[in-house]
């Protein structure tokens, strides 16, 4: 039996778990990062492309609908003929998908970016968000190890063109051909060991949250953390587990006493060797000569055996951009920041819909992560004093619409104001409401602006308009009752309010921005 609500019944108003709003200053801040990233790949000769944020499930390459419905993973709907949709997981798969379906209209290597949200159906938790944005650099049809190489430096030049100082990332690389030559070396081959091959390699990620011996244990029977859980290991015996850390464990020495380069295959003569594990350290060797030949050193870009990648489809270099620069976490302990952009080789994932393979490379930076880490830095690109200041134009006869027309030419003259650097001197907002004088004051302290102008009737008849100072206004508020009884604050309160001719109205604006600029 149902039952009626009450006519007066609300709807409650609630944001869906795992999505966020964003506020104006950070959607400002994210513009900001998301120019300086585009700029950055423009000037690797990288193009834009644009793919819809839908696309069929069985484009998405891994998670492909069984007989109900789509794997989880992915937010997924059918259409009016019964096809299974889902709203992209990343950006790479939408753009295996353009690339195959206009392979004879693009020029081949193809470089592209692009940027948007992407969705995962996954359990939501602290920095962990179902939708987010990433904004990736791409290159298709180049099958060379150089290709790669430029991948690395153009994630080591966009960071520092973002603010982070060189010292403050590294871009570390390894080869999945590596990694899958060590599985071989141990007997780990084959589709049967998919699953224990997996497991392996989540072990492997965790050398820098566990150490060596959190890897040890987990590429074991298992390990048990602070809490009592227990995570299962890949059950690899003493022998395996040894050889899987002799690699990952290994730091090459990329720079020999005098100078020279050295090959990173040079500190793997003690491993049993097999041939997909020598082409692995081939393509490190070769990319690593690309990367100092253009002047990008260890400390920019270097070899780490460590990097996994957790997508099944990378098939050759992968690499990671990780910031070491320490931060308080939420529990006041001192951290790295970790990983913020990553990526790898996919030649098998545009062959998915052609005949001939393809072969392909990029990586993906997570805008949100990073963006969090530029405020850490205290990166000018995400400071708000990057906005235009805000000047608000208060109606002080709202009441009356004959004046509304002298408020709206106010407020049009400031938006056509220039600086002196011949930019636009400031954003304009004349107040629409229907609310009275104070209010209209504290509206344009909400919208943070930095000076409001008034005009009431008699400044209409004397052909003024008064000018305020909002901010030196709330400093002179904030003084003690001594202070305020000096000339030098009675001087203050001369600047923080003041009146000019109408015709005035710019350069007296323009006097109060430059006190705060």
């Amino acid at each position: 039996m149902s039952v009626d609500k009450p006519a007066s019944a609300k709807l409650k108003a609630r944001q869906p778990r795992g999505f966020v709003d964003r506020g104006p200053a950070d959607v400002a801040a994210t513009e900001r990062m998301l120019a300086v990233i585009r700029e950055s790949f423009s000037r690797y000769g990288f193009d834009p492309v644009e793919t819809p944020f839908v696309e069929y499930t069985d484009a998405l390459g891994k998670f492909l609908p069984d007989q109900d419905r789509p794997n989880e993973g992915v937010f997924s709907f059918q259409d009016d003929d019964e096809q299974w949709l889902s709203l992209r997981y990343d950006l790479t798969a939408p753009l295996a998908r353009y690339v195959a379906e206009n392979y004879d209209a693009l020029p081949k290597p193809y470089r592209s970016y692009r940027a948007g949200y992407v969705f995962r159906n996954e359990k939501p938790g602290p920095g962990r968000f179902r939708q987010f944005m990433q904004f990736d650099a791409d290159i298709v049809g180049a099958g060379s190890v150089a290709a790669d190489a430029e991948i690395c430096m153009l994630a080591a030049d966009t960071m520092e063109a973002l603010g982070i100082q060189r010292g403050d990332y590294v871009v570390k690389v390894n080869n999945r051909k590596v990694l899958d030559g060590v599985m071989e070396a141990i007997g780990l081959g084959g589709e049967e060991n998919t699953g224990r091959r997996l497991t392996v390699l989540r072990a492997i990620d965790k050398l820098d949250k566990f150490g060596p011996e959190g890897v040890r244990l987990l590429l074991g029977e298992g390990r048990k953390d602070e809490s009592g859980d227990f995570t299962k290991g890949a059950g690899l015996d003493g022998v395996q587990a040894d050889y899987v850390m002799s690699v990952v464990e290994h730091q090459p020495g990329i720079w020999t006493t005098g100078g020279e380069l050295g090959r990173v295959s040079d500190w793997n003569k003690q491993l049993q060797r097999n041939a997909v594990l020598d082409e692995g350290f081939a393509e490190l060797d070769a990319l690593n000569a690309a990367v100092v030949a253009a002047g990008y050193g260890p400390d920019r870009i270097r070899i780490d055996p460590s990097v996994v990648r957790g997508l099944e489809y990378y098939t050759g270099p992968v690499y990671e951009v990780e910031l070491t620069f320490p931060v308080t976490n939420e529990d006041g302990q001192v951290v790295r920041f970790g990983s913020v952009a990553g990526g790898g080789r996919y030649d098998g994932l545009v062959g998915r819909f052609r005949a001939k393979p393809v072969p392909a490379t990029g990586f993906s930076i997570g805008v949100s992560r990073l963006y969090t880490a530029l405020k850490a830095v205290k990166s000018p690109i995400v400071d708000a004093r990057n906005e235009l200041p805000l000047v608000v134009v208060t109606a002080m006869d709202n009441k009356s619409p004959e004046f509304m027309p002298g408020y709206q030419a106010f407020v049009s003259t400031l938006r056509q104001a220039k600086g002196d650097n011949g930019k636009p001197l400031c954003r304009a907002d004349l107040y629409l409401g229907s609310s009275g004088f104070n209010a209209q004051m504290k509206y344009a302290d909400r919208r943070g602006a930095v000076c409001a102008i008034i005009q009431g009737s008699s400044e209409r008849d004397a052909g003024t308009v008064v000018i305020k100072d909002l901010i030196l206004g709330a400093e002179l508020a904030a003084a003690s009752r001594d202070v305020k009884d000096s000339a030098e604050h009675k001087a203050k309160q001369a600047e923080a309010q003041f009146s000019v001719p109408v015709e005035g109205l710019v350069e007296g604006v323009k006097t109060v921005l430059a006190r705060h600029s």
